[in-house]
């Protein structure tokens, strides 16, 4: 069902979003990449997963601050037949006490990571109501469910994002479109990985050392969650088997949530 429709995945050229892209890929989806990567970052991930699942694969970069940008983004995928899936992954994320918080890292955070959402679904779903069909996912957190110290911008907007997935979900339930969110917990994602660095050297411990005791105080299984298992959950979203489940939250982290 899903051979030949486009997804768009933000923030897709590595980490989750490329695991998303991936899993998309080998369903037989073609595939808009976006990233602020490097040219040469970019293309090398754009060509090995369209040599890997000989599939139509794009790149176009955007800065998801700027709403042009964003038209632009969407725009891309019309010689692919317009975008019938559209994942929002792409995030950032600034740490600091609330009274320390500066005004521009919060404003950028509220334009990637819910102001982008809302505009990549208002200018993909006129086409998805043509064609009579589509798939939202957006990539919601952990912190969608609880709160975090000096994290105000990433709790409040991964927060957010379920507000908008619930109110897309209604407005669609008529249609054969559906919005859900997928809730991941600790993933191995190279950002993720660069702070346990950090943490092992500023406390003079072994990688594995700094990564038992990070996961040991947040996910009861003490492991990283697998982006595999989030991208085949996204798959499952998207195809046929999931159709009547929209506006639901998926927690993806090893239970987390519910200790």
């Amino acid at each position: 069902m899903l051979r030949g429709k486009c997804a768009l995945i933000t923030g897709s050229v590595g980490g989750l979003g490329h695991a998303i892209a991936d899993r998309l890929a080998a369903e037989g989806c073609k595939i808009i990449l976006h990233d602020l990567a490097s040219v040469g970052e970019a293309e090398r991930a754009r060509t090995a997963l369209a040599r890997r699942h000989r599939t139509d694969v794009r790149f176009c970069p955007a800065d998801l601050r700027e709403p042009s940008q964003i038209v632009d983004l969407v725009r891309s995928a019309e010689e692919l037949g317009g975008v019938s899936i559209l994942i929002n992954n792409a995030v950032i994320r600034h740490f600091a006490p609330i009274e320390e918080f500066p005004v521009e890292c919060w404003n950028d955070a509220l334009a990637v990571n819910l102001s982008a959402a809302f505009h990549t679904i208002r200018l993909a779903l006129p086409g998805m109501r043509r064609r009579g069909w589509g798939r939202i996912v957006n990539v919601a957190s952990i912190y969608s469910f609880i709160g975090a110290i000096n994290r105000i911008d990433y709790v409040t907007t991964k927060t957010a994002i379920l507000g908008l997935t619930r109110a897309v979900a209604l407005e669609t339930a008529k249609t054969d479109i559906t919005c859900n969110a997928v809730a991941p917990g600790v993933l191995p994602t190279p950002t993720i990985l660069a702070r346990l660095d950090r943490m092992a050297g500023e406390q003079g411990i072994s990688r594995e050392q700094a990564t038992h005791d990070y996961l040991e105080k947040r996910q009861p299984g003490g492991k990283f969650i697998p982006m595999e298992s989030v991208a085949a959950l996204v798959a499952f979203l998207c195809g046929p088997q999931s159709e009547g489940i929209t506006g639901a939250v998926f927690p993806v982290d090893g239970g987390w949530s519910i200790n």
